[in-house]
């Protein structure tokens, strides 16, 4: 069985997601990362957000930039920028863009 991967993302867009959801910061874990040809990671969130007035566990997370891949997230150094998708009518839509880092180890 794969392990999870543990993952932190800080939303920078859109500017009022922090002000909606009390904090820019979010945690969750990820087993895509296993398989090296996704392209686009689910990642399962520890604490639920609101967005447009819907409850939110499951993101959907692709590099931001083209040519990029998601498994730079190993060799970054302070994160690496990604588009943000979430489930509505059945699809992903993409709508916010974050910082992917590893969480920090804990002292």
């Amino acid at each position: 069985m794969t392990q999870h991967l543990r993952l932190r993302l800080h939303v920078t867009e859109p500017w009022d997601f922090e002000r909606t959801n009390g904090t820019s910061e979010l945690t969750g874990w990820t087993i895509d990362y296993a398989d090296e040809e996704n392209e686009e990671w689910e990642v399962t969130l520890d604490h639920p957000i609101e967005f447009h007035d819907k409850h939110i566990r499951t993101l959907l997370l692709g590099p931001r930039y083209v040519g990029e891949h998601l498994r730079r997230i190993f060799d970054a150094v302070v994160g690496f920028p990604v588009r943000v998708a979430h489930r509505q009518d059945g699809d992903w839509h993409y709508a916010m863009t974050a910082m992917l880092s590893l969480p920090r180890e804990e002292d």
